[in-house]
């Protein structure tokens, strides 16, 4: 363990400095991005805000709420297969929307077959590879087999706190790297995306 003494800043001690505007109203700001992804080549168009994949947040009511202003959802890792494809198949919905959910994984034995038994049904755009601490050969390995499994997925992986852990896995196959490890509350964890 090293211990570092220079000084670190949380959220809370950042400020975004506000510069002017030519808007006049908050109702012309249009936050829509379209993303391509490094390794999936899939694009994403939308609102880059994803709820977080706790298990009060990350939930099938969520992202129908959300959906309908072009975010997404990491949904929680403790649906079933089953619940997870009759949330996708519902019929007289908006597909293209209802493409824009993630769906979470751990790194464990069960996780991966959890993934592989969905798969043979119904092929998931977006992966959400989720451990509380990213620190473990064992994850970063995960992520390079999912990549080797899944090429066309977008993968996102996380939770890490450093530079050199994100680069890691980004060259590993993840396309987006959750950054932020807190106390389990809502700590704001932000995205790296690299494209």
């Amino acid at each position: 363990m090293r211990i570092e003494n220079e000084v670190l800043l949380d959220f809370s001690d950042v400020l975004i400095r506000p510069k002017r505007s030519t808007l006049k109203s908050r109702k012309e700001v249009f936050i829509e991005r379209t993303f391509e992804f490094i390794h999936s080549k899939q694009k994403y168009q939308g609102v880059p805000i994803i709820a977080a994949n706790m298990d009060t947040v990350g939930t099938f009511e969520m992202a129908k709420a959300l959906e309908h202003y072009r975010c997404s959802v990491a949904l929680h890792k403790f649906y079933t297969n089953v619940e997870i494809l009759k949330f996708f198949e519902e019929p007289d919905v908006d597909h293209n929307l209802r493409k824009q959910p993630w769906v979470t994984i751990g790194i464990t034995n069960t996780d991966l077959e959890k993934i592989k038994d969905l798969s043979n049904q119904w092929h998931p755009n977006y992966l959400c590879v989720d451990v509380a601490n990213g620190y473990q050969e064992s994850f970063v390995d995960t992520i390079k087999r999912l990549r080797d499994d899944y090429p066309k997925t977008t993968i996102m992986a996380g939770n890490v706190v450093t530079g050199d852990m994100t680069e890691a896995l980004i060259l590993a196959g993840a396309d987006m790297v959750k950054v932020g490890i807190g106390s389990g509350c809502f700590t704001g964890d932000s995205l790296v995306v690299y494209n």
